[in-house]
């Protein structure tokens, strides 16, 4: 707050210097316009971030309701594959492990790094469904298959979406002058949310 109250002291000096400290009223009178200019200045800017920080937030929930999507869709994918290929167990615990970290990120560094291991693994399962015909073949994999990629689209849209209002709101806290309030009332520069390309690939339709 020092750095605001400087700034409002160093303009009111300016304006002082420069009516030579003649004419009292005027003198006052453009005193009070200066901290009545800084004051409005201070609550738009105030305002813009708590907006900016908000839309980061929505942004991440958009972001957070596929992901939970996504970890709905893997059991049943599991299970369909299982069905198929009972001797992949260690790609089976790979996977459901890789979603139970996934599901217990704490921040969002955690749930970047455990979802990039999560398509990992599931690229891993769909990499070894290509060797199983008859689960190619398979409509509940086929239609897993198409749910999960459309989710990842999704995923990948939300990400988008948040990483632009994180530029944004980032942009404004680096800024000056609204660095100054940025540090002021503690705004923080934002979280970019990265990912790798998604694991499930719309699958390709046969006529026979």
């Amino acid at each position: 707050m020092s750095n605001f109250w400087n700034l409002t002291f160093l303009l009111i000096a300016v304006v002082l210097v420069i009516s030579g400290f003649s004419g009292a009223i005027g003198a006052i009178v453009a005193v009070s316009g200066v901290f009545l200019t800084v004051i409005f200045w201070l609550v738009a800017m105030y305002n813009a971030f708590i907006r900016m920080r908000n839309n980061v937030k929505d942004a991440w929930s958009d972001i957070d309701v596929q992901l939970k999507r996504r970890y709905d869709l893997i059991p049943n994918l599991i299970e369909t594959v299982k069905g198929y290929a009972t001797h992949e167990r260690e790609l089976f615990e790979k996977v459901t492990e890789a979603r139970t970290k996934a599901m217990g990120a704490q921040n969002i560094k955690e749930r970047q790094q455990s979802e990039n291991m999560l398509t990992d693994a599931l690229k891993s399962l769909f990499a070894v469904s290509e060797n199983y015909p008859d689960l190619k073949a398979n409509e509940n994999f086929l239609e897993l298959q198409r749910e999960l990629t459309d989710t990842e689209n999704k995923i990948q849209a939300a990400r988008r979406f948040y990483n632009s209002n994180v530029k944004e709101f980032n942009t404004a806290v680096q800024s000056f002058p609204q660095n100054m309030l940025a540090g002021m009332f503690n705004f923080k520069e934002q979280e970019f949310f990265e990912l790798k390309e998604e694991a499930a690939k719309e699958p390709v339709k046969v006529n026979f």
